[in-house]
């Protein structure tokens, strides 16, 4: 029994053993001795760490559990089992906090932090801050510190952050005055731009800025930042030595010299305030002075002023106050543009005046060399295209075309000195001055042509209507537009016509003339009026076709066109006065003849004192390029047709009376009707001979337009056929007439017969009987 005792002892101590040498996991095996035990393992001292980084290991009876820290996630309890690892939380966006204006929220490891934005400061004055904490961020005005911006600067603070600006006269280097670098450093002007005041021109600081001295010969007009400009004035007055041939010019030319020579002075009047308006108005009055009356110059005249014109716009145009100034004269219009600036002006300008428009690119006006300011401008003349209606034999003709000037003459100028061949072509806008279908020319004042004359090289028209042209021009000069004409007078057929029929009208009238003058049978009232008819027109008849072409004389040409004019005139009034004549024939019963000296005053001193009014208003109305006639294209033409028309209206009043009256007498009780029937007869001649007179100026009115060729050999055949007309009517279909040119020529034909005196001294006789009793001595039809 003790022996299975302690077999049974023995067997428990050996499992007793066995079981402490296995300890579970979280334990560990202890031995003191004999005595071995399983124990708690503290996981947490175990090395490498057994939760990782940002972990707390907190330890427990066989076991433990790792927690993360604050800011870490995952926010539960776990084991390195689990194979969890402990991450940082982003709270700015996660938690999206706000750390409020001007401020950005910073994230950090196991936690967050604000801080204020570039330019502001936190209220506290620290640099970071947590949000909730109400810290707020302000702006900081960065210009305390002096140094910021460095000398010659000024510092400028704004909500955030700050510039620096540098002061009058300096810049950086390139080119800026405005900078927020502080490593940037303002440098006077005058040592960034060697040439900022020119060549003429020396460079100084002043408090408000850089400052040009200007030397000799040189000017800035006033501007003390602007460059220095060379005056030749030198130059001026050699190339204005031409125009001292011209009394009229040479006022012009001083003045303009003289305010050249005086802007060379720094003090000089013109640059104080309203200055250069004041030159403009004094210079546009001596330009009234020089065109009043008409420009009397040739073309070297012409050129010279048109020189002078150019520069003293050049001139005036920076002294102006206003950037834009427009003035207005007698004889002259002008506008003028200035800008100003640091840098050249950009885009397009326009400058008009009552009829024309000039357009452009201010970079055209600036050219390749910018002084500070640019300046355009656009005189227009009042009048002066009737002055330089000429001077057109440099263009090229078609069909013997004529030209006339059909705008005003503009001077379009602008400060670029370097117009002859521009690459953005100038556009000018011209208002016809007579609305026309003509074809229209663009054309320049050219003064390499022999002294001057009209070209229109380098000049297009864009496109022209009745009413406008507008041309386009690679070059600044002297403008206007011609209207071509059709020259009708070298048509072979209208040649032959005047030269074949006139001289057998001139033959003819002077067979009347004799005829009324000699024939003493039929002197009458009537007879005396054809008399002076026929004179007034042989004369204007032989004066037009020995004169009217004879244009080489200007002076001579218009002593023909007057002569014209007045004769022309005289036989108009002569064939009112037959109208009058007719009239008191019918209406008085006695008296009805005209005194001679009433008749004389009307038939020719009506018409002196109508060419002595036109010859005062408009002298040079008299005398075209083409014809020596009246000016048809200024409305001088008007001062023959005026009074024309007012005769023919008289005429015909007094022709209706008169057959009013014929046809009461006739349907009288005892009408006298021999003595009717030579009245009716008179006025029917007089009224052929008013009609084919009157259709005639009538048909004249179109001679010299295009396409009017048929109305021209209207009036060529009736002009002249009017003195075989005038035979026909008053002397070969006249009875008494036809007589004694049958005894003059008997008595030619046959001299043997000496009874010719006696024939006609009865014939005579019984004539001036017959005129007695009929109180006319009119012949009948």
């Amino acid at each position: 029994m003790r022996h299975i005792y302690l077999l049974s002892l023995g067997i428990l101590l050996t499992l007793t053993e066995s079981t402490v040498s296995e300890c579970p996991d979280g334990y560990k095996r202890f031995t003191k001795g004999h005595y071995t035990n399983c124990t708690d393992e503290d996981e947490c001292e175990s090395e490498p760490l057994i939760c990782g980084e940002n972990a707390r290991c907190l330890n427990t009876n066989g076991s433990y559990y790792c927690l993360c820290q604050e800011g870490f996630t995952p926010t539960h309890n776990f084991t390195a089992k689990d194979g969890s690892v402990c991450q940082d939380i982003n709270e700015c966006v996660d938690q999206s906090i706000d750390c409020g204006p001007n401020a950005n929220c910073v994230n950090a490891e196991g936690g967050y932090s604000c801080t204020c934005e570039p330019g502001y400061i936190s209220s506290n004055g620290k640099e970071m801050f947590s949000a909730g904490q109400g810290i707020q961020c302000i702006d900081r005005d960065v210009c305390t510190d002096p140094s910021i911006c460095g000398i010659n600067a000024t510092c400028h603070n704004t909500y955030s952050n700050f510039y620096c600006i540098c002061a009058a006269g300096f810049r950086l280097k390139s080119g800026e005055t405005n900078f927020t670098d502080p490593n940037e450093s303002c440098m006077s002007v005058c040592d960034i731009d060697k040439s900022i005041c020119g060549e003429g021109g020396v460079c100084h600081n002043s408090k408000d800025g850089h400052e040009c001295v200007c030397r000799s010969g040189f000017t800035n007009y006033g501007h003390k930042q602007m460059k220095c400009t060379e005056l030749k004035c030198n130059t001026i007055i050699s190339e204005s030595k031409a125009s001292q041939a011209s009394p009229e010019l040479t006022k012009l030319v001083s003045f303009m010299n003289n305010n050249c020579l005086a802007l060379k002075k720094s003090e000089s009047v013109s640059f104080k305030q309203g200055g250069g308006e004041r030159l403009l108005e004094a210079f546009l009055s001596a330009l009234d002075s020089l065109l009043d009356g008409g420009f009397q110059g040739g073309n070297h005249e012409v050129s010279a002023m048109f020189n002078i014109v150019e520069r003293m716009l050049k001139l005036i145009g920076p002294l102006l106050s206003e950037s834009q100034t427009k003035r207005s004269s007698n004889k002259t219009e002008v506008e003028l543009l200035v800008k100003w600036g640091k840098s050249p002006p950009e885009g397009d300008f326009n400058i008009s005046s009552s009829r024309t428009q000039f357009t452009s690119h201010w970079d055209t006006a600036t050219g390749n060399t910018y002084l500070g300011f640019t300046t355009a401008a656009l005189l227009s003349y009042k009048g002066l295209e009737e002055s330089l209606n000429r001077y057109f034999n440099h263009l090229e003709t078609r069909k013997k075309q004529t030209f006339k000037i059909n705008s005003k003459v503009v001077t379009a100028t602008v400060s670029n000195t370097e117009t002859d061949n521009l690459q953005k072509p100038v556009n000018l806008t011209f208002s016809h001055l007579e609305n026309t279908n003509e074809t229209h020319i663009c054309v320049f004042w050219d003064p390499k042509l022999k002294g001057g004359a009209w070209s229109k090289e380098g000049c297009t028209r864009v496109n022209s209507n009745d009413v406008q042209t507008v041309c386009s021009c690679t070059h600044l000069s002297s403008f206007a537009v011609l209207m071509a004409l059709y020259d009708i007078g070298d048509v072979y057929e209208l040649t032959l016509i005047t030269w074949v029929g006139l001289p057998l009208s001139l033959v003819c009238l002077l067979i009347c003339i004799i005829t009324f003058y000699l024939v003493r049978s039929i002197q009458s009232t009537r007879n005396t009026i054809h008399l002076h008819l026929c004179i007034s027109l042989f004369i204007a008849y032989f004066v037009f076709l020995v004169g009217i072409t004879r244009t080489e004389n200007e002076v001579g040409c218009a002593v023909v066109a007057g002569v014209l004019h007045y004769f022309f005139l005289a036989s108009f009034c002569w064939m009112c006065l037959e109208g009058v004549q007719l009239f008191r024939m019918v209406v008085l019963v006695f008296n009805t003849t005209l005194r001679p000296i009433y008749m004389i005053a009307a038939g020719y001193g009506v018409p002196a004192v109508i060419v002595a009014i036109s010859a005062t208003v408009n002298a040079s109305g008299y005398g075209t390029p083409g014809y020596c006639w009246l000016n048809i294209q200024d409305g001088f033409i008007w001062s023959f047709y005026g009074p024309v028309c007012a005769i023919i209206i008289v005429n015909v009043f007094f022709f209706l009376i008169t057959i009013w009256k014929l046809a009461e007498k006739f349907s009288s009780l005892n009408p006298d009707l021999n003595n009717l029937h030579k009245i009716k007869a008179f006025t029917v001649t007089a009224i052929a001979q008013l009609c084919v007179l009157g259709i005639m100026w009538v048909f004249g009115c179109f001679q010299f337009n295009k396409d009017t060729l048929a109305m021209s050999y209207i009036f060529t055949i009736l002009s002249s056929l009017q003195g075989v007309l005038m035979f026909i009517l008053h002397c070969w279909l006249s009875k008494q007439v036809r007589d004694e040119y049958a005894k003059f020529l008997s008595s030619i034909c046959t001299p043997q017969k000496r009874k010719y005196s006696e024939f006609s001294s009865n014939q005579t006789s019984k004539s001036q009987g017959s005129k007695s009793a009929q109180h006319t001595g009119e012949s009948h039809i």
